[in-house]
């Protein structure tokens, strides 16, 4: 292995040149003559194209603490026994380490954390199974996969509403990742790749124990999140309920394990729902959480932080939830702000907004990214007039700001809260927008206006 390579290569298969895509989707589709996989997961290219992903996406470390930085040299010192024991089928992952993090909606998710090492062997696996099997998945399916995003899922979805399927199942599996069944899972995969050696390992993989307060326990079924294949995994056994909706004729849009299928009348979507219920219990042992799915209005629902309107040609618009994630978000780094300069608070706020806007560009409902713009310059008003906490100091810094001195007594001397200020028109004249935007302020509507035109033609 090099120290690391100069052209970092993509994890996955759009980040793979076309001639090395080919070259493994003719090794894994016609029986795989059972051996010549794994020579394919173990070419130096794509081991560096694994390696320099894993180092460009960093990551905390696993079990065994070895960070990305150390990866070079422990490969330096140690690939050719790995390199071995992977021909050989006698590499074992070490356990994964289990983190918790909190879920949008409440509650937490659990990952496993894979070490380094591991992170590039699956990141390895990933990118010669990856033309195998993505060939082969449903147009319906967009999560995890070279070429297709979050956007082009929920344009799929608009053009199924405005066709007239106005009604949604809107299918939630219950704790998806940790209940994938490991024998239904590893019977999809064997039916395209054949070296035994590829399928042993990505069985260990799954059997890989969870690490946590030092003890290991043993995992018998889910592929927790964390890891580069995971999100492969969990496509190839989704796919069966892919193509199950489309031998049934049914308009739907999957990502990940959100399943939206969109029917013409609720009577439809009540026995759509029972059916795949029934589907899903049987062929691939996974259960649907009632208390998150419904057959409902899709303006009622979300969509990966996307609702619709209700018109005949719904327009696209973020959702409800999704403005009250960012606003708790917002708070929360305003809170820890205080005391500081607000030029640097507003620069650790532009890259929250700046991403938070790019993903929500498809929106053609402007009035949330104006209402969300007036709403942070009132906040940042907010944190200005608690700094200032005296009546005199507010007094000087108003009469600063251009003020009249009884505009600034009479603005200084209330007793109402800093909300109640940061919307009055003291602070309105002495912060005007124009001072926010010196500062560094950038507006949501900005980044929203170049999505508009996209969407008509859409």
């Amino acid at each position: 292995m090099p120290e690391r390579p100069q052209a970092a290569g993509g994890g996955t298969a759009d980040g793979l040149g076309d001639e090395r895509q080919a070259r493994a989707a003719r090794s894994g589709a016609a029986g795989d003559e059972a051996g010549s996989l794994m020579d394919e997961v173990l070419r130096r290219e794509n081991l560096e194209a694994a390696y320099a992903r894993v180092v460009a996406n960093g990551g905390a470390p696993g079990v065994d603490g070895m960070t990305v930085e150390a990866l070079g040299e422990h490969c330096r010192e140690h690939w050719p026994r790995i390199r071995e024991e992977l021909r050989s089928g006698t590499y074992r992952p070490q356990p994964v380490r289990r983190v918790e993090i909190p879920k949008p909606g409440g509650g937490v998710r659990t990952l496993g954390i894979p070490t380094v090492l591991d992170r590039m062997i699956q990141q390895a696996l990933h990118q010669v199974l990856t033309p195998i099997f993505d060939p082969t998945f449903s147009d319906g399916s967009f999560g995890f996969r070279p070429g297709r995003g979050p956007h082009d899922a929920v344009v799929r979805a608009r053009k199924h509403i405005a066709a007239g399927y106005r009604w949604v199942v809107d299918l939630d599996l219950a704790k998806f990742f940790d209940t994938v069944n490991h024998d239904v899972l590893m019977r999809l995969v064997a039916q395209r790749v054949k070296d035994k050696r590829v399928l042993r390992l990505i069985g260990r993989y799954l059997r890989a124990g969870m690490l946590e307060g030092g003890v290991t326990s043993p995992r018998t079924e889910g592929t927790p999140q964390g890891g580069p294949l995971s999100p492969l995994l969990s496509n190839i056994l989704l796919d069966e309920l892919d193509k199950e909706l489309e031998r049934r004729g049914h308009r739907f849009v999957r990502y990940a394990d959100d399943c939206n299928v969109y029917v013409r009348s609720a009577a439809a979507g009540g026995r759509v729902m029972a059916s795949l219920e029934r589907f899903l219990a049987r062929r691939l042992r996974l259960k649907v959480n009632r208390d998150k799915s419904a057959v409902a209005r899709p303006w009622d629902r979300t969509f990966l932080g996307y609702s619709v309107t209700v018109d005949r040609d719904p327009k696209l618009k973020v959702s409800r939830r999704s403005v009250q994630r960012l606003k708790e978000r917002l708070r929360a780094m305003l809170r820890a702000a205080r005391g500081h300069r607000l030029t640097d608070t507003i620069a650790a706020l532009v890259p929250v907004i700046r991403g938070w806007t790019a993903y929500y560009r498809l929106s053609r409902v402007r009035n949330v990214f104006e209402e969300l713009d007036q709403w942070l310059r009132r906040r940042l008003r907010v944190v200005l007039w608690r700094q200032w906490k005296r009546g005199r100091t507010r007094f000087t810094e108003l009469c600063r700001r251009g003020l009249t001195a009884a505009h600034a007594r009479l603005g200084a001397g209330n007793d109402r809260g800093p909300w109640w200020n940061a919307g009055a028109s003291h602070m309105n004249a002495a912060v005007p927008t124009s001072v926010l935007r010196r500062w560094g302020l950038v507006r949501n509507t900005l980044g929203h206006r170049s999505a508009i035109g996209f969407m008509r033609r859409a």
